[in-house]
Formats: C-alpha cells, sequence, structure tokens
C-alpha cells in the first residue's frame, strides 16, 4: 500500500485515485479530466454531463447513458479497472483498481448487497483502501428484510385494488422494481414515457421483461391501474388534480420512508421502504467484509458513518472535496 499520509484520492469532479504510475483514474465525474473515465452507473448524480467519449463502465450503464444523456458514451475495459456488480440499479458496477505499487482500491458508487427482483446483491471485493456511498449512513435507517418489504407492498395493492394507484419512484432503478411488483399484485400497469425508454433499455441487455405500456391519459384510470411515475413529479399540482378526479392513491417508496416527514414532504397517502441502496447496517458489514486499510465515506451521512466506522476501529475519513492526505483532515 501507498504511505502513511496520501492515498492518492481526492474528491474533485468526482473520485480521482491518482495511482504510483502517474494514472489518473477518475470515477463519476460531470466532465471527467483524467487518464481514465469511469461511470458505476447512469443515476443523474454519477453521470457525465459532458461525455468523454468512452469510458470504463458496463455495456447496460452506456445505452442508458444514451438514453438519458444527448451526446453517448462508449463502455471499454481497461487492464487495470475491474468492474464488480453493484447491486443498485441495472449495469451498476463498483470500481476494483490495481495500483503497480500493489495496492488496491475499490470505489463503490451506490451500493446494495440486497437480492432485489431481477438484481444480484453486492458480493464485497478485498481492497486496501475503500470508499464507499454513505447515503444511509446512520442508525435510524435499518431497513426489514427485502421479502417483508416486498410483501408488504403487495399486500397493499391488493387490498387497494377498489382505487387506481399511483406509484412514485427513480425513473431508474425504482420505478422498474415498482413496475414488477405491480404485476405481482395483479394490477394493470401504465408508465411514464421515461420508465419505459429507460424499462426497454435494461430488458434488451437483460434476461428480464417489464409490463405496462405508455399511457396516453391518465385520467383513464379506474380501479385496479396502477401508474408508475418518476418521484420528481409527486406533490405536483397536476397530480394533486389526477388524484382528486381519478380517486388515485398516490403511493411513495424510498428508504427515506423510515422517517414519517417523508410521507408529508411528497404529499403522499402511504409510503413504503424501498430502496436500491445499502441501509446502514449493511454498509457496516460491506466495510466489514473488505475490511481495508483506510476507508473513505462519499455520497450522503459521509461524517456520521466515517466517525461510526472510526468507533468501531477502522481508519476512516469522510472524502472532502480536494483533500486527500490524512494531514488534510487535521
Amino acid at each position: 500500500m501507498t504511505d502513511d499520509t496520501d492515498t492518492g484520492v481526492t474528491l474533485r469532479d468526482g473520485v480521482e485515485i491518482a495511482l504510483s504510475d502517474g494514472t489518473r483514474v477518475v470515477a463519476d465525474a460531470a466532465t471527467p479530466d483524467g487518464d481514465v473515465a469511469v461511470y458505476s452507473h447512469a443515476h443523474g448524480d454519477h453521470l457525465y454531463d459532458d461525455s468523454p467519449g468512452e469510458a470504463v463502465c458496463s455495456p447496460t450503464t452506456a445505452a442508458l447513458a444514451g438514453v438519458r444523456r444527448d451526446d453517448p458514451v462508449a463502455a471499454v475495459s481497461h487492464p487495470r479497472v475491474e468492474l464488480v456488480d453493484a447491486g443498485h440499479v441495472a449495469g451498476s458496477r463498483a470500481v476494483v483498481v490495481e495500483d503497480p505499487d500493489g495496492t488496491t482500491y475499490c470505489y463503490t458508487g451506490d451500493v446494495s448487497t440486497r437480492d432485489r427482483l431481477s438484481l444480484d446483491g453486492f458480493e464485497p471485493p478485498d481492497a486496501d483502501v475503500l470508499v464507499v456511498e454513505a447515503t444511509y449512513g446512520t442508525p435510524e435507517y435499518v431497513f426489514p428484510p427485502q421479502a417483508e418489504l416486498e410483501r408488504r407492498i403487495v399486500d397493499f395493492l391488493e387490498d387497494t385494488t377498489d382505487r387506481p394507484v399511483l406509484l412514485f419512484g427513480y425513473a431508474l432503478g425504482r420505478a422498474q422494481e415498482l413496475q414488477l411488483l405491480a404485476e405481482r399484485a395483479g394490477r394493470s400497469v401504465v408508465v411514464s414515457e421515461a420508465i419505459a425508454d429507460l424499462s426497454a433499455v435494461i430488458a434488451s441487455h437483460h434476461d428480464v421483461s417489464f409490463p405496462g405500456t405508455r399511457y396516453d391519459d391518465l385520467d383513464d384510470l379506474g380501479p385496479g391501474d396502477a401508474a408508475v411515475l418518476p418521484s420528481g413529479v409527486a406533490g405536483s399540482d397536476w397530480v394533486d388534480r389526477l388524484c382528486d378526479r381519478t380517486d388515485a392513491l398516490a403511493v411513495g417508496f424510498s428508504g427515506w420512508a423510515v422517517d414519517d416527514s417523508f410521507l408529508y414532504r411528497g404529499g403522499y397517502d402511504e409510503t413504503f421502504v424501498l430502496s436500491d441502496h445499502c441501509d446502514f447496517r449493511e454498509l457496516c458489514d460491506v466495510v466489514a467484509a473488505v475490511d481495508p486499510e483506510r476507508v473513505y465515506t462519499t455520497h450522503g451521512f459521509t461524517d456520521e458513518l466515517a466517525a461510526h466506522l472510526t468507533s468501531e476501529g477502522y481508519d476512516a475519513r469522510s472524502l472532502v472535496a480536494d483533500q486527500h492526505t490524512l494531514a488534510d483532515f487535521g
């Protein structure tokens, strides 16, 4: 491993890993300027604004980026970079980087260790330095087992077939899960154009199909119908008017639903915990499985998770923009 004062990890535009031979690997940057551009998945906060032309990513992520961005990216490989299934959304990958000096780095991006519907959970690799997400990096965010969460959702959808439902989740990831759960509950599924486009890309790259047709007019919703919509439109005036006209229930899905305030912030009638991320306990389990010499936390409750990991005996720091040595944290 590198010396005790500098691991070569920096948070700038994306997470940069500087290797001992001068190679700069840059992960999830809006405008990458390193030698190797890497993208963990196709969520907007991890994707480019300006395409680097080619990047180390999965073919699914490249195809999804082609839907979400005006300029495409070509998926390529690199001899020092290995991609590991991250279990977050279709095509998501953690990144394992081998330095010529023998140091191994793992950047998780967003990650989930749960097997969920069409996705297999993340299996943590060995690494000397771990950069781990901290979205749900505080102890109050501990989720029930996945099978229990899915059962609760399906039971609700079966018990409310006398009314249409509007199901709100991220267009990439959550929305595909909701399509499958609504089908399991016997609902007739319609989806927004954005969700339909993303689902079609995923289906073309994986052995999975998603129910649901693109809707023409949501005013036609009736009992037993389920419309899957992007979470960003929840609570909008047109959604409120639609619920009034069709007697539809607005239902939100997120790990943030652990907190009752999520229901009121989104203007939902009902909420359920359903997440594409590790909960707090699972994040701690990831760190224990990797057993790194150093941990950096990023994206979320970074300080809180780093403090907890330090109390557990790890050399852990929250990753701060443009700081990368232990002296910088002093």
